[in-house]
């Protein structure tokens, strides 16, 4: 499956599907024009990295050598980290033109930098000036056509891959988010980077109680946060916005207050790299803490080998499982993909997912609200073939260490 074989959507049909995602009401009313708003966001990068924790996912989708898996692609930290695992293959999708732009960076990186030293330059401290040689030495001549263009398309600051030599953790819809949200803070006296001085999770929790917890009475921050617009740059469109209002009783302060609490206080910080991203706006240097799964020394040489083996494609899910042969998949990841979805696009996913899910096949999503979005949306006769494993989505959910969703939901094939 060589990545060259593949080619990028013409913009009009990635603004159709990307459309048929989140347009749910007329454009001239202000749901439709919020909804295009949002959407507006997915033709560029919204997720330098993921927002779901892999180590919760493997656990949970249980990979062994020979299984093949299909997963939103995302910032791709999520497929890389699940080569470490040694699957057969990987069918990744994405709508937005930039994540598989940034998929493709990384699975040609692993097939072509020298050493793990340099894949952790480029993608662990993302911010060496030597990043641009490394690519232009070693990455673009393994990099189809249409990936290439968008690394290497000029804007006011020189090529686009440039980002990597200037932080690029700090680009995407979500790197502005959380910079805004530093800002914001500063503004209303705290800065933030203090809390990378906490030594053990009582000084966390201190330093949210004096510092960080205040700020959600602030009437900046009030006023902010209860404006749809402002959570675009976590990637949720207004849809999902309501189900995190429904959590807090309609008022999406408390749920918001709740999950920072829950990201910065129930880890240590050492051992959350999501928390030390979001407050250091970089990921640890070694020694300094842990690391998503495919940035650890000892993942490379499986992501070398296993790399070949992914396919990332700029369709719908639905759209590409129905090209998948009956009963040939055994693990699908779908991030919070099914929060944006309407009851007609729940049933034909869940038509192909059923068609296409081997015996024993296993599915894991996330939800911005707590509860289970399924029952009652997907038809019985599909449905019904899938067992919920509850107990399985509370232990994922506990060990999320993302910890920005509201439910962690695992499903199994029933084969009886």
């Amino acid at each position: 499956m060589p990545q060259s074989a593949l080619t990028a959507l013409p913009a009009p049909k990635v603004a159709r599907q990307i459309g048929a995602a989140v347009h749910r009401t007329p454009f001239l009313s202000a749901d439709g024009l919020m909804e295009r708003m949002f959407s507006r966001l997915f033709h560029g990068l919204v997720y330098p990295q993921i927002w779901e924790d892999p180590a919760v996912d493997m656990a949970a989708l249980g990979i062994r050598p020979g299984h093949r898996l299909v997963a939103i692609a995302s910032g791709g930290c999520n497929v890389m980290s699940y080569l470490t695992q040694a699957p057969a293959g990987i069918l990744a999708v994405d709508l937005s033109p930039a994540h598989v732009a940034l998929g493709r960076l990384k699975l040609a990186a692993a097939r072509t930098l020298p050493d793990h030293d340099t894949f952790f330059d480029f993608f662990g401290r993302a911010d060496q000036p030597g990043n641009i040689a490394l690519y232009d030495r070693h990455i673009a001549p393994a990099l189809d056509p249409a990936s290439r263009r968008y690394w290497e398309a000029r804007g006011p600051f020189g090529r686009r891959i440039g980002v990597f030599s200037r932080g690029f953790y700090r680009h995407g819809a979500l790197g502005r988010f959380i910079g805004a949200g530093h800002a914001v803070a500063r503004l209303t006296g705290t800065d933030l980077r203090g809390f990378l001085d906490c030594r053990d999770m009582e000084e966390q929790r201190s330093f949210f109680y004096a510092k960080i917890g205040p700020l959600f009475e602030a009437p900046l921050v009030r006023a902010l946060v209860r404006q749809r617009a402002s959570l675009f740059g976590l990637g949720i469109p207004p849809a999902q916005y309501a189900l995190l209002a429904d959590d807090g009783d309609g008022d999406v302060l408390p749920v918001l207050r709740q999950r920072l609490h829950r990201l910065l206080c129930d880890f240590p910080l050492r051992e959350n790299y999501f928390a030390f991203q979001a407050i250091a706006r970089r990921y640890p240097l070694p020694g300094e803490g842990a690391l998503p799964p495919y940035l650890e020394p000892s993942a490379f040489e499986a992501l070398r080998e296993g790399a070949p083996q992914v396919r990332i494609e700029n369709r719908s899910l639905t759209e590409a499982l129905a090209a998948e042969p009956e009963g040939s998949l055994q693990g699908f990841s779908l991030l919070d993909a099914q929060d944006w979805m309407t009851d007609a696009q729940l049933a034909a996913l869940w038509r192909q997912v059923t068609r296409t899910a081997a015996p024993g096949a296993t599915v894991i999503f996330r939800t911005g609200g707590a509860a289970d979005i399924l029952p009652g949306r997907v038809p019985d006769e599909i449905l019904g073939r899938w067992r919920a494993d509850r107990a399985a989505g509370r232990a994922g959910f506990a060990a999320d260490r993302s910890a920005i969703y509201g439910g962690f939901h695992v499903y199994r094939r029933r084969d009886a």
